[in-house]
């Protein structure tokens, strides 16, 4: 097989040249920390394009194979199939000093992680390649990203779903078909770093049992403890600190690892210590007790007030409703308001008692059809950020989506001043794009018919504050939805996408409802930060198991280091069900010149439904600020 084609008008192939060893697994079940690989398969192709390497086999994994309906890899086929450590060595030579790609590459990527782990070995991949996320790059006219989709539309031949082999060799003839593709448009190919993984950091943990009960707040000087109080312990104990946490968890109590201003009480011997818990609660005037007035408070913990917990059921869904949205009460909007609020809404009040105003007052989100640029999709190039970014808005406004990266769906290009100097404009150029100035939104043409080369059924483009209810299939939301964000490549800084789980009171519940590149997974498995590469990472969510405290998802983005929002420019957020699914709403969000963190979206529970809500409000703060605004103390 070939991956470079003479016959087809593409920019010369040096960049999208690598060795490459493309991998396919079937697996146990979904969470790889947990479940087991029962069969892979393993294609290594060179440079110039041609196959140097094939191979694949059963596993015998040592428990149940999960979802036999989907793989068909039943208990009796794998029988007397080798054990992942017995071809380890042999898959590991095939990866070494090649790039790792697979369609939703992390997926792959991560069982095999932990299958290396398990056998004492590294995983030998430095980078990786996912031909989704180069695909949503891409973004061909299909009804989803899913490998078959994908195969029709490239014309690959499928002959066996969820076989391994036959897997891999259908994603070879789709990364060709999409490095041409990426060729043609001069992408960057979305290569994701993979440091070497050791087995200490893969050993599978327990999920944290969350706390069942709300936070009543702060211990009164001489008062009982309650079931759902926040509390810390630092310093020597001279009971072992497993057994305090345990005692106390047993008691209904929710024991943190850090303190914040939402700490009930902080344990400690030392009360003059100067530890990081100590000097938070003196600065945030927790109370302080020590460890014998603790286990007497132990032995009479108050009955608390259980967590809402919302049923799923199907009934009727009215239109969505106008809603203020809540921020953390230490974190004051930088930027005006782009709209008036409404006289209905009300302030929220968070848990500190601080009244806190909604930044903006989002808009029932309206169809397109009929408005000047409806199906249209537009890249905005050049200019000031305040005037790409006013410019953008003009495009929704105008029912057009807007663009962030040039690919294969974009329509339309709006040329600002400087924007003819952006490396895009020779592609853009070529392929023939139509490219307008500023004057061509002011007085937009009448509604004119679009090249039919877009999907059949479109993303529905959310204004900043629009807000939308999931879908709920047979009575309930999707499996899981992914929330990713992409943004325009850039080398000189890296952006972050977070989320925080949060309860009634706009709080995380512990710490581990802050998930972040340092801790990319909820101790559930319920959500999930995905990179996809340099410019592309997701939030995915299991809605019907997140915890019935979780009354709310935020999504957030922040640039690590100096740099600000005036030169990361737009991040344009997509929300589907599933992996792979087409996406039902998307939205491009600036923030101001200055600010280096934005809350991105919301998915929240409104009465029996799950909805989600396009943010956009930025911060001058960074990822610190915002975590503590939301409960969370993180270390550098």
């Amino acid at each position: 097989m070939n991956l470079v084609s003479t016959s087809f008008d593409v920019p010369a192939m040096d960049d999208y040249a690598y060795d490459w060893a493309l991998v396919d697994v079937e697996t146990s079940g979904l969470i790889a920390r947990r479940d087991r690989v029962l069969s892979v398969a393993v294609i290594t192709i060179g440079p110039d394009g041609e196959q140097t390497g094939e191979f694949s086999t059963l596993l015998n994994p040592g428990c149940d194979p999960g979802p036999v309906e989907v793989h068909g890899l039943t208990v009796e086929r794998l029988r007397g199939a080798p054990t992942f450590d017995q071809v380890a060595g042999r898959i590991g030579a095939m990866l070494q000093d090649r790039v790792l790609v697979a369609h939703n590459a992390q997926f792959d990527y991560d069982f095999l992680a932990y299958e290396f782990a398990r056998a004492r070995m590294w995983l030998p991949v430095s980078q990786r390649l996912c031909t989704l996320a180069l695909n949503r790059q891409v973004d061909p006219p299909t009804d989803d990203m899913k490998l078959g989709t994908l195969a029709a539309h490239y014309g690959v031949p499928q002959q066996r779903a969820h076989d391994a082999l036959d897997d891999t060799r259908v994603l070879a003839g789709i990364l060709r078909a999409s490095l041409r593709e990426a060729a043609q448009l001069d992408l960057p190919l979305p290569l994701v770093t993979c440091p070497p993984r050791a087995e200490s950091q893969f050993t599978p943990k327990p999920p944290k049992t969350p706390c069942a009960y709300r936070n009543p707040g702060r211990l009164i000087p001489a008062g009982p403890l309650q079931q759902g109080m926040k509390v810390a312990i630092t310093g020597e104990t001279a009971h072992a600190r497993a057994e305090l946490v345990g005692r106390a968890v047993a008691a209904g109590l929710n024991m943190m690892t850090s303190v914040s201003r939402h700490t009930s009480v902080l344990v400690t011997n030392e009360p003059a210590s100067d530890s990081a818990k100590a000097r938070r609660a003196l600065a945030e005037g927790v109370p302080v007790i020590d460890e014998h007035t603790f286990l007497r408070l132990l032995a009479d913990v108050r009955p608390g007030t259980l967590h809402e917990a919302t049923a799923v059921v199907a009934v009727p869904v009215a239109e969505p409703e106008a809603e203020p949205v809540v921020v953390p009460a230490e974190l004051a909007p930088v930027t005006a308001p782009t709209a008036p609020l409404s006289e209905a809404a009300t302030p929220h009040t968070a848990a500190s008692g601080v009244s806190v105003p909604a930044p903006r007052q989002p808009e029932p989100s309206v169809g397109t059809l009929g408005k000047p640029l409806a199906r249209r999709r537009v890249l905005v190039l050049g200019g000031a950020h305040a005037d790409a970014a006013a410019a953008r808005t003009r495009v929704v406004e105008l029912g057009g989506s807007a663009a962030v990266n040039l690919s294969a769906s974009v329509t339309d290009v709006v040329l600002l001043p400087g924007g003819e100097g952006d490396r895009r404009m020779s592609r853009i150029t070529a392929l023939g794009l139509p490219v307008h100035d500023l004057h061509w939104l002011t007085t937009p043409p009448a509604t004119a018919p679009v090249e039919e080369v877009l999907r059949p059924q479109e993303p529905h483009v959310m204004p900043r504050g629009g807000v939308i209810d999931l879908p709920m299939p047979h009575g309930r939301p999707a499996r899981e939805w992914y929330v990713t964000a992409g943004w325009a490549p850039h080398t000189d800084y890296e952006i972050d996408v977070v989320a925080f789980l949060l309860d009634e009171d706009e709080q995380v519940t512990f710490d581990e409802d802050f998930i972040f590149y340092g801790a990319p997974e909820s101790p559930a498995g319920t959500v999930r930060l995905l990179t996809g590469g340099p410019a592309e990472q997701t939030i995915a969510l299991n809605l019907a198991s997140l915890p019935p405290a979780t009354r709310k998802v935020v999504v957030a983005a922040a640039i690590d280091g100096a740099a600000a929002f005036g030169t990361v420019g737009a991040i344009q957020i997509g929300a589907a069900p599933g992996s792979s699914g087409a996406p039902l709403a998307r939205a491009t969000l600036d923030a101001a010149t200055t600010e280096r963190s934005m809350l991105l979206a919301e998915i929240y529970r409104r009465g029996p439904v799950w909805r989600l809500r396009a943010v956009g409000q930025g911060y001058d703060h960074g990822l610190d600020a915002l975590a503590r605004g939301y409960g969370v103390d993180i270390a550098d």
